[in-house]
Parts: structure tokens; C-alpha cells; sequence
């Protein structure tokens, strides 16, 4: 498949920052932070966001609680900032560069096919708002949906293009898209590392998937519905247009 150009998009702002005693970030601050958040993604993965406390995370440190709260000021802080890595990595997937020149079916598949890896590589934290979409502020749930309405209207768009030059075959865009991408969505039901299909091969499979879920036709049937001569009716069939409706 072929490589986007490079992205000139300006990454979203996260929509909280850690805010304990630290005041300035340092390589060796970044790295204990990073520790931090490493501990804290297990146990949220095994306990889950309620079962998991500060004493725990501290523990499986070997620390005390003033080295967590002078980098964070409380678990939903911890939990929101390993959340926020993988929302962006796998919204911002179709964010490519104005001059990019693949047409729109190249791009949306591209696109879902980034979504999917980002997803998978982001586990377990990537998971971890469909787990538990309760533990979130609201701050963080109002700069999640703008991105999440940003990826879908990007993403519509593309595959409406598709639809037009023959690519795609489909009725209701929004519903499409929102069926193509709940495949990596609700991975967190069953998937597991060290399975049966490497990451490259399980990337492979469900980029597949989601491709028959938008329609993809091959090269030469779009090409021949391109070419086709409209057919003889009273009068003008239309095709039907999406509800304008926010993603769920």
C-alpha cells in the first residue's frame, strides 16, 4: 500500500495535562512519569478503573504516594493521560497532507488500516475507553468526541468519493462507516496478545473485513461501473444521502 505524504495537520491538544507538584518536565521527570503510567496501565488492565488504587500502583512501584502526586494529581489524571495517547494515534489516522494524491477509496482504506494497527499497538490503554467509558471527566469526554466528529466527517467524506468513482458499494454512509469501524472497536472483547495471529497478520485480517463492510469492489468492476451508460428510466433514480447525525 502506498505511504501518505507527510501530515501537516496540528496534532489535537489533549485535553488534560498532569498537573501534580512538578513544574517543569525534565528527560529524567519524563521518564518516572512514564514508569508511573506503565505500572498504572497493568493494574487498570487486571483491576479495572475502580479496582484500581493509588496505594496499588505505588506498591507495584516500590515507592511512596508523594512521587505519584508530584507528577499526577489523581488516578482519573493517570487514567486519562494513558488514555489520550491511543484516541489521537488512531483519530488523527486520516488526517494526510492537502497534496496527498491517492484517491479517496486509497485513503480510506489506508485510513482504517492505520486505525486498526494504532488500536492493536496501543494495547492495552487503547482498549480502555470502551472498557470504561464511565471514568472519564467530562474535559476529557468533550475533546474526545470533537476528535472522534472530526475522524467520522473526514472518513464519510472519503467514502462517499469512493462510492462515486465505483469503488465502494454501499447505501448509508454514516452507518457504514461507524459498522467498518466498530471491527477494531470492540476488540477489546476478545483480543489478546501472543495469539494465534501476529499483530502484522491480525492487522492484515481485519483491514480485509472492513473493507468488504464498505464494499470495496476490485479495479476492474469499478472501472466498468464507471463506464456503464446510465439506464433508460421515466426518471432520475437518487441514490440516498446519509443522515447528518453526530457519531454515537
Amino acid at each position: 500500500m502506498a505511504t501518505s505524504s507527510r501530515k501537516t495537520t496540528r496534532s489535537p491538544a489533549p485535553p488534560v495535562a498532569p498537573r501534580g507538584r512538578q513544574r517543569l518536565p525534565t528527560a529524567g521527570s519524563d521518564e518516572k512519569r512514564e514508569r508511573i503510567l506503565k505500572a498504572a496501565e497493568a493494574l487498570f488492565d487486571r483491576y479495572g478503573y475502580a479496582n484500581t488504587t493509588i496505594e496499588q500502583i505505588v506498591q507495584a512501584l516500590g515507592v511512596t504516594k508523594p512521587f505519584v502526586y508530584y507528577y499526577f494529581r489523581n488516578k482519573q489524571e493517570i487514567f486519562e493521560t494513558l488514555c489520550w495517547a491511543p484516541t489521537e494515534a488512531c483519530f488523527t489516522v486520516l488526517d494526510f497532507a492537502a497534496d496527498d494524491p491517492r484517491p479517496a477509496h486509497e485513503k480510506a482504506i489506508d485510513g482504517l488500516q492505520r486505525l486498526i494497527a494504532a488500536t492493536i499497538a496501543h494495547y492495552p490503554a487503547g482498549f480502555f475507553p470502551y472498557r470504561e467509558p464511565q471514568a472519564f471527566s467530562p474535559a476529557y469526554n468533550k475533546a474526545s468526541r470533537a476528535v472522534a466528529q472530526q475522524f467520522y466527517k473526514q472518513f464519510c467524506a472519503l467514502l462517499e468519493e469512493g462510492r462515486a468513482s465505483g469503488h465502494f458499494d454501499f447505501r448509508e454512509t454514516r452507518i457504514t462507516a461507524q459498522a467498518a469501524c466498530s471491527l477494531p472497536g470492540f476488540l477489546y472483547n476478545w483480543y489478546r496478545p501472543g495469539g494465534r495471529l501476529g499483530p502484522a497478520e491480525m492487522v492484515t485480517e481485519l483491514t480485509e473485513l472492513a473493507s468488504r463492510v464498505l464494499g470495496l469492489r476490485s479495479t476492474t468492476a469499478a472501472r466498468g461501473k464507471r463506464k456503464a451508460p446510465p439506464a433508460k428510466t421515466d426518471s432520475p433514480r437518487r441514490r440516498k444521502s446519509a443522515p447528518d447525525s453526530q457519531p454515537a
